[in-house]
């Protein structure tokens, strides 16, 4: 007969743990099942020695430097929760102790030899990992993607068109605390009402966006690439194409910010080779996990981002059928940009990735 022996729980170590995903992050690790053996959490300099609470226990932050990831080997998990330059540089120093990392910035997004991987849409893609790294994608992209999976697996996607209303924790703290400071500047006031005023109340200094965001939408996020074309759109294109293995995907975006704290939205209109039923698109949307359907605008039913902060799933509604096409849907999806969008993402797949090695047969 077979037997099983349980190996050691792998070890998960959390770079950037005290950013604003990291703090989402290590909330997750208390609220979830218990996969994990030892805890590290480490950060920039400045946050070393500080001490979070973690499963209930206090953990002191450690520095960023190769002694941090001392002990780490095959099996255990490294999620960088960290700027691109930083796991650029780093996350070769943890696949080299034979570790697995988790990264959520685009340093390798685009890498042919890491698979870019949303769990509830490509789960398996995560297994084979030449360079010892997996990719998570961006929060836009992961907003939409385990609702376009699911509906894509029944119908066969061959166009999308999206726009996406994004908000201003997208920028980190600074967006947080840029657009809270412009609505203290506008509040109470008769602003927005002429050209430049709200402009002139705001002052030169707009955050991390290109324009004011009190009272007003941005249509730009990312940085300027060829043709008028904005990094974030085509990074969701890129994306979208990766994680769906659709190569060849007519994809149309347009990335605006908006004046919400959390939770990104988008407008949907994706195109099929079967033609499609409504009614079947809600059953199949009811059923795909990370999704919630509420959708009843007769009753007032409709997904909204102050509904969708600090909650797991994309919540989409608005769904119909477009009226010129059969082959189309059209519909609205939030999610939580941090909680979703980030933290959710990375730590499902790094719990995919512990399962693995959860069990040898002897």
């Amino acid at each position: 007969m077979t037997a099983t022996r349980s190996t050691p729980a792998p070890a998960l170590a959390v770079v950037g743990a005290t950013g604003a995903v990291g703090s989402i992050l290590l909330q997750m690790l208390s609220q979830r099942a218990d996969v994990w053996g030892g805890i590290r959490l480490i950060a920039s300099a400045r946050s070393a020695g500080r001490r979070l609470s973690v499963r209930g226990e206090e953990v002191e932050v450690l520095a960023l430097t190769e002694d941090a990831f001392d002990g780490l080997g095959g099996g255990d998990v490294a999620l960088f929760l960290t700027p691109a330059e930083v796991s650029a540089r780093w996350a070769p120093a943890v696949t080299a102790r034979g570790a697995v990392v988790v990264d959520r910035s685009e340093a390798f997004r685009e890498d042919p030899e890491v698979p870019l991987v949303v769990p509830e849409v490509n789960g398996k893609a995560a297994r084979v990992r030449p360079r010892g790294i997996v990719a998570g994608p961006d929060c836009v992209t992961a907003a939409m993607i385990a609702a376009l999976g699911a509906l894509h697996a029944a119908y066969a996607l061959v166009d999308l068109t999206v726009s996406s209303y994004e908000a201003a924790s997208a920028g980190g703290r600074s967006g947080t605390e840029a657009l809270r400071r412009q609505l203290a500047l506008v509040a109470g006031t008769a602003l927005g009402e002429h050209t430049g005023d709200v402009r002139r109340a705001v002052g030169e200094d707009t955050g991390p966006f290109a324009a004011p965001l009190a009272l007003n939408v941005v249509p730009w996020s990312g940085e300027l690439r060829e043709d008028g074309w904005s990094s974030q759109e085509l990074a969701v294109r890129s994306q979208t194409r990766r994680i769906l293995e659709l190569e060849a995907l007519s994809v149309a975006v347009t990335c605006v910010r908006v004046p919400v704290l959390t939770g990104h939205s988008l407008t949907v209109r994706a195109r099929f080779e079967s033609e499609v039923d409504a009614g079947r698109a809600r059953e199949i949307l009811e059923a795909a996990p990370g999704v919630v359907l509420a959708d009843d605008p007769a009753a007032g039913e409709f997904p909204t981002p102050v509904d969708a902060a600090d909650t797991d799933p994309a919540w989409v509604g608005r769904m119909r059928a477009s009226l010129d096409d059969p082959h189309s849907l059209e519909f609205f999806v939030c999610a939580d940009n941090l909680r979703h969008g980030a933290a959710l993402n990375a730590l499902q797949t790094a719990e995919l990735i512990a399962g693995e090695f959860a069990y040898v047969t002897l």
